[in-house]
């Protein structure tokens, strides 16, 4: 019962951080939300959450071929991992993401076509296989002591991590959209990044840690 929590704690942070970057695909789901109304961006949010599992199980599988070399080298990927962590977050320091998505009018679409398209926009920057490398690495979400049953619950909670971001957001934009501004956006992608320069910098303690004492 103790990993099943913690795997699903670890899937639940890992959904969460992976959707939570403002880039194009943020400024798209706030701009329908704020032009279209919550659902259609929810369902945008939904394509884009079903390609960030996508990458996920991707990575998954990747990592599940060389568990032996893991479990014996968990310090040193941890550490490599919040490395990668400490990089994105820089990244997302310096850019700006109002730039990503050109304003224009936005027509109607049936839900469907709102979750293609925040899948393929999504799927379109395989760059976030990086980011969720090095959490991954940094949870130890693919550690030997996990079952599969375990694995499955993890990617369900990352599924709902993911879900649940998207569901905050269009709900506080619809909420404010009388207040909302792109400063606004950009103050929430500072705060992101800070998040994960953070747990990246904690991470990269303790394994410089383990690793020389």
């Amino acid at each position: 019962m103790n990993l099943l929590l913690e795997i699903l704690f670890s899937g639940l942070i890992i959904g969460i951080l992976v959707s939570a970057p403002m880039g194009p695909i943020g400024m798209l789901i706030i701009r329908r939300t704020l032009i279209r109304g919550r659902w259609p961006a929810f369902f945008t949010g939904i394509g884009a959450a079903l390609s960030d599992l996508t990458y996920c199980l991707l990575v998954g599988l990747g990592l599940s071929f060389v568990t032996d070399f893991v479990e014996t080298n968990q310090y040193l990927l941890q550490m490599l991992g919040s490395i990668v962590m400490l990089i994105y977050a820089g990244y997302l320091f310096g850019s700006n993401p109002a730039r990503s998505i050109k304003p224009g009018a936005m027509r109607p679409m049936a839900p469907w076509r709102d979750c293609v398209s925040g899948f393929l926009l999504t799927f379109s920057n395989p760059l976030i296989l990086f980011l969720i490398i090095g959490l991954f690495t940094r949870f130890t979400f693919q550690a030997p002591r996990f079952a599969w049953w375990h694995q499955v619950g993890g990617y369900i909670a990352i599924a709902a991590g993911a879900l649940g971001w998207w569901f905050a957001v269009t709900w506080f934009v619809n909420r404010v959209r009388r207040h909302f501004n792109m400063r606004s956006l950009w103050l929430i992608n500072k705060i992101i990044a800070s998040l994960i320069l953070i747990m990246g910098g904690y991470g990269l303690f303790n394994a410089v840690r383990e690793l020389l004492f």
